[in-house]
């Protein structure tokens, strides 16, 4: 039986390092799951996914130079994502734009609002802003790091 890229075999975990785990297959082949390819979360340990000695479904996914490339992760469902950014908070969006929430009781702040649309000057000009700012804290961090140079010197 020829191991081609996307066949599904069983297997057995043969054993486990830091980096994967190798798997016996079928005519006495062996391949290897990398730490990354077992589950679809992240892996900090692969001795809490996997035990030597366990039955495996895996998936083909490289066969280069007598090295077969497998994968368990590829063999589940893929997780529903959130439709929020990355570590961004998904209160603020709402289905209903008259849902939003408003500023917490207490503060004295007033209901947020939705911003107006930026004409192409204000976006210019905040876009000026925060080049000037930027360029005026490098100046003056190398005009320190020259300083303290110049002192050093003359001592």
């Amino acid at each position: 039986m020829e191991l081609t890229v996307g066949a599904i075999v069983e297997g057995k975990v043969k054993s486990i390092t830091n980096f994967g785990a190798f798997i016996a297959l079928p005519e006495n082949k062996t391949g290897m799951v990398h730490i990354s390819e077992v589950a679809n979360a992240y892996v900090s340990d692969i001795r809490q996914h996997l035990t030597e000695g366990q039955d495996v479904k895996v998936m083909v996914i490289g066969n280069e130079n007598g090295k077969i490339n497998l994968s368990i992760k590829r063999l589940e469902p893929r997780p529903q994502r959130d439709a929020a950014p990355r570590g961004g908070n998904n209160n603020f969006r709402s289905q209903n734009p008259q849902q939003r929430p408003s500023a917490p009781r207490g503060t004295g702040r007033p209901p947020v609002q939705p911003a107006a649309p930026k004409t192409a000057d204000q976006l210019f000009e905040e876009k000026l802003k925060a080049f000037m700012t930027e360029s005026d804290s490098k100046i003056s961090s190398i005009k320190q790091y020259s300083d303290h140079r110049t002192k050093s010197r003359r001592r």
